[in-house]
């Protein structure tokens, strides 16, 4: 399930691995997503039971960017995290993903969480915002 863009310089998209947890773990840090960096073990184990989980990776396996969400694969398809290092951003990685996944299932929406600084991505991509809640305990 390797997809390939040439325009993202080798960039590859390939299932989670475990191995590539440290490198989401480092990348959670970076971006200051605290509640994920700080709860170790219960972010790691989301990730192994998550149905939709991707790794972008360069041509020398250095994880550059991740995607974890859920599906039923019919009506819904929820992205909860994407995450792409600063210095890879622009690249067209963040569009990839989210073609990747429309393209593995072509009848869901894509629903998912955004911060206010991504918020014109996704605009750009053609998301529209719509209302709901959380709470986290």
């Amino acid at each position: 399930m390797a997809a390939s863009n040439d325009a993202n310089s080798g960039i590859r998209i390939i299932p989670y691995d475990e191995a590539f947890y440290p490198d989401i773990h480092r990348m959670y840090i970076e971006e200051g997503w605290r509640n994920l960096a700080e709860n170790v073990s219960d972010t790691k184990a989301a990730w192994n039971h998550s149905s939709i989980a991707f790794i972008a990776v360069t041509k020398e396996d250095e994880a550059v960017a991740c995607l974890r969400g859920y599906t039923d694969t019919i009506v819904t398809a929820f992205i909860c995290e994407m995450l792409v290092e600063k210095k890879f951003r622009g690249l067209g990685i963040g569009t990839e993903f989210l073609n990747f996944v429309h393209n593995l299932y072509p009848n869901t929406r894509i629903e998912l969480l955004a911060t206010e600084s991504s918020r014109t991505f996704y605009e750009d991509e053609g998301y529209r915002t719509f209302y709901g809640f959380r709470k986290s305990y």
